[in-house]
């Protein structure tokens, strides 16, 4: 697979590359990754053809977003989609203050949820000054899901605040031009399923749910999108670390220890792979792409090597009977569409 062919985001004029750049990793939260590794790292994702880049205000609380900025700002601004999220504000903290259950390694900012009208349009703006660009294409609403909240009352309430408030300031930027897209970045099929039903959406940024390790979305939210015209972007293609191969107990599975039966299937998944001589991740990250209203995966790196070598996967060619033997396995959906090996 070329990672530079090019997909249409709904029904809007916006195409992106179905290799993208998830710019979460560069924020810091999960490595200390040095200001000229970050910039590195973006700047082999430019070389590799890359014209989709990601991030969100809440990656190390702003760092993310300032380090993509400063990375992309020599690129012409047309070689590029752009997107980011709101959701979170950020105010600087005062020196000395420790608030529980802030990640390490972010910028010294605190984010507080904000889904109202006034909400979004003061994140939107702080967005614009740490990219220091001034365009930004998609904007995500960002995290209303269980999974993030931990609290069905909370996620009842955010998504109540959004639709009344935020949503109608991403759709009046929208009308007007100003940005090009909106749409929901969510770790939940079903949550974007229930966006979707409620709103005019262009795309879903879902993260983690629809992977050669699990489908549950092809169920729930792939039919609707499919029926909507909303374009799917996948986020963490490789499960949080345990689809990049060598499965053993220490795996990360969702930012933790993976669960002993996920680990037995990621290996069951890697050894049908190497029957095929194929990496787990090649099989990882060309699978999502498969399915017709997926526009782009985007892997996050910490390196320009993982750049390059998420390229290399992508380009890796796969043969059908790994595809068949999966399915006989029933590792995977059998409903689920595949690559088509090129001949």
């Amino acid at each position: 697979m070329d990672p530079t062919t090019k997909r249409r985001i709904g029904a809007t004029g916006l195409e992106v590359t179905v290799f993208g750049f998830g710019a979460a990793p560069i924020g810091g939260f999960r490595a200390t990754i040095p200001e000229a590794q970050a910039t590195a790292t973006v700047e082999a994702a430019v070389a590799a053809g890359v014209g989709f880049f990601d991030t969100s205000p809440f990656y190390g609380y702003g760092r993310s977003e300032l380090r993509l900025g400063a990375a992309l700002r020599a690129v012409p601004r047309d070689n590029y989609v752009l997107s980011t999220k709101i959701g979170r504000v950020m105010r600087p903290m005062k020196p000395g203050e420790r608030i529980e259950g802030l990640r390490p390694n972010g910028l010294p900012f605190a984010p507080r949820f904000d889904y109202t009208y006034d909400g979004v349009m003061r994140s939107l703006e702080h967005s614009y000054l740490r990219l220091g660009l001034n365009r930004i294409d998609i904007v995500f609403i960002h995290d209303v899901d269980l999974w993030s909240l931990n609290d069905p009352a909370m996620v009842d309430r955010h998504f109540a605040e959004v639709m009344d408030g935020g949503y109608r300031a991403l759709d009046e930027l929208r009308r007007a031009g100003t940005i090009a897209a909106i749409g929901c970045g969510l770790n939940e099929s079903e949550m974007c399923a229930r966006f979707a039903r409620a709103g005019d959406f262009d795309c879903m940024l879902l993260a983690g749910r629809y992977t050669l390790l699990e489908q549950g979305a092809l169920s729930d939210f792939m039919p609707l999108a499919e029926q909507k015209n909303i374009s799917v972007v996948i986020g963490g293609p490789y499960n949080s670390g345990i689809l990049t191969g060598n499965v053993g107990a220490d795996s990360k599975y969702d930012y933790a220890a993976a669960p002993a039966p996920i680990v037995e299937k990621a290996r069951r998944l890697e050894a049908v792979c190497a029957r095929h001589g194929v990496a787990l991740p090649t099989a990882a990250i060309q699978f999502p792409l498969a399915h017709p209203t997926v526009a782009a995966v985007i892997p996050g790196a910490l390196s320009p090597a993982e750049v390059e070598a998420n390229a290399g996967h992508l380009r890796a060619p796969i043969p059908a009977a790994l595809w068949d033997e999966l399915r006989h396995e029933g590792l995977i959906d059998p409903a689920a569409p595949v690559p088509v090996a090129a001949a």
